[in-house]
């Protein structure tokens, strides 16, 4: 451990980091979760949507690595998202234990409408930020999380490529992942 900023006896749950990177988290995703609920999603949803829409996923096993889910979370996601009609599973004609996933036209709409509705909501939660301070805030939390990643480590967020996650819970054997 590295001397810091914070001291175990003078640390307050209301003034610390963890507890503001939290509150900011939350409220970003409670009006995320506002603005996409007219198209029928959640800010969790959304996720899934952009991973395949953007081709950097098509297996449920690829979806979880790259957005740090453990496989019975993103199972359940999964399903709630082919029951609203937005993605559909097939297997794989080469490999019948691998499921492929495709968005539906429904699911295509949504994505397309997605990135307008991202910039409004961060515009809104951003408001009276000016350029400078979204550049410094950026800045900042790529230096933060860079200092939470290592080269053994397993941590990312899924949104930048050389940064995906190699989540060891996941068997890189399974079927899903193509490898046996």
């Amino acid at each position: 451990m590295t001397d810091g900023p914070y001291k175990a006896d003078e640390i307050r749950l209301d003034t610390s980091l963890g507890y503001y990177l939290s509150k900011a988290r939350n409220v970003l995703v409670e009006r995320t979760d506002r603005a996409v609920k007219p198209l029928g999603l959640t800010a969790q949803q959304i996720g899934v949507i952009l991973m395949l829409a953007a081709g950097r996923a098509n297996t449920p096993f690829e979806l979880s690595r790259v957005m740090s889910y453990d496989s019975g979370s993103m199972t359940r996601l999964l399903d709630r998202l082919e029951k609203k009609g937005f993605l559909l599973r097939t297997r794989s004609d080469s490999d019948r234990r691998m499921v492929k996933l495709e968005l539906t036209p429904q699911g295509q709409e949504a994505a397309q409408q997605l990135p307008g509705i991202g910039a409004a909501v961060l515009n809104e939660q951003l408001r009276g930020f000016s350029a400078a301070d979204l550049a410094t805030l950026i800045d900042l939390l790529g230096r933060f999380i860079a200092n939470g990643i290592d080269s053994g480590s397993d941590t990312g967020c899924g949104l930048c490529p050389d940064g995906e996650p190699s989540d060891a819970t996941l068997d890189d054997s399974s079927p899903e992942n193509g490898k046996q």
